[in-house]
């Protein structure tokens, strides 16, 4: 089994590709539809690496497969801004696009588009992030597992000093569903075993953001105290590491990602950044496009999918929910290398080359 996925997502996945490869491997075209169909994809920024290097590449590919080459993907990027999400939102709703695939920057700023989609006959998939309004079917990982795997792994590298010392929570953004989530998660597993010194919520998940924030708790706490930082993402890792080497912390305490981005692996590497947590982009990307090529052809998808998720707009959404893999020094060659995210040479620096033979990245 297909250890990313939950199990009755698997079975969800399998289903898909059987019911694509029995609908729509000719050239004619699925039985209800054509393969002449075209995907809006709307993604939210451009701070976080994954969505122009994996997302998008992944989604397009996919879909050209599904459709013998005679699909395409119509992409727009909002660079963070949610009017802009809108604005291109409705310029594909009017060019009349075939489904709508939505990550988007604020889930509810978005439900208006979404409900205009919908009176347009036009089929909506939530991806990454659940849109509210509504939409069709969600595309994303089990947020709260990654939130206490992250958890998890802080708590672990801890030890002895988790209750010594006081803790760094630095979450997402407030209008991203998902910073909820894992900040969800990492409470369930750090409640009552840490003691939480400060915590923030970061506006737009921004690195700088997240080194003043954390400047600020090392003003406030003394940066002798502090054991841990739990950070949601990479980006603001980055930022978090930056703020700690800048006040003379040292050694630098365990601090979390998420997202596996390649500066952030290299700090693994280096052992500045004890973990980040690796989501199998090409899993999501795939399953979104199979569930858009299906919906663009007029097929049912309530009978495939048989996991749902409650969102406050949309009670019941099929959904797809993968998992994700807690990556530390110990495990990248097993994980990132072997799934060809990056390759030893991308990661292993001249300056890196020394602890990437310490831990068998040769």
């Amino acid at each position: 089994m297909n250890p990313y996925l939950r199990t009755p997502t698997a079975l969800t996945v399998l289903a898909l590709t059987a019911t694509l490869a029995a609908c729509g491997t000719t050239e004619e075209g699925a039985a209800s539809g054509s393969n002449n169909v075209t995907i809006g994809l709307l993604l939210p920024e451009n701070e976080t690496a994954r969505y122009e290097k994996f997302d998008k590449p992944l989604m397009e590919k996919k879909v050209a497969l599904l459709t013998l080459g005679k699909g395409k993907v119509v992409y727009a990027n909002a660079m963070g801004d949610a009017a802009k999400q809108n604005a291109q939102a409705d310029a594909m709703i009017a060019s009349k696009v075939d489904v709508l695939v939505v990550d988007a920057v604020d889930s509810k700023a978005i439900a208006g588009a979404v409900t205009k989609a919908k009176a347009a006959g036009i089929p909506v998939v939530a991806y990454d992030r659940l849109a509210e309004g509504p939409v069709d079917a969600y595309v994303s990982f089990d947020n709260e597992d990654i939130g206490r795997l992250q958890g998890k792994t802080l708590l672990d590298s801890l030890g002895e000093r988790a209750r010594n010392g006081k803790i760094v929570m630095m979450h997402g953004a407030l209008t991203d569903p998902n910073a909820a989530r894992y900040k969800a998660g990492a409470r369930t597993v750090l409640d009552g075993k840490v003691n939480i010194g400060k915590e923030y919520d970061t506006a737009e998940w921004k690195r700088e953001n997240a080194s003043a924030n954390m400047t600020a708790a090392i003003s406030a706490l003394g940066k002798d105290k502090i054991v841990g930082v739990y950070s949601a993402n990479d980006g603001m890792a980055g930022g978090i590491i930056s703020a700690l080497k800048a006040a003379g912390v040292s050694p630098l305490p365990p601090v979390t990602g998420q997202d596996t981005e390649l500066p952030a692996v290299q700090r693994i590497v280096a052992g500045e950044q004890f973990m980040s947590v690796y989501k199998p982009y090409s899993r999501e990307a795939e399953s979104a496009a199979e569930l858009a090529v299906l919906l663009a052809q007029g097929e049912k998808i309530d009978g495939i999918i048989n996991q749902v998720v409650s969102s406050p707009t949309t009670k019941r959404v099929p959904s797809i929910l993968i998992l994700g893999v807690s990556v530390t020094r110990d495990n990248i060659k097993s994980t990132l290398v072997l799934d060809n995210v990056y390759t030893v040479e991308e990661i292993c620096t001249e300056a890196l080359k020394a602890a990437c033979d310490g831990i068998g990245l040769e």
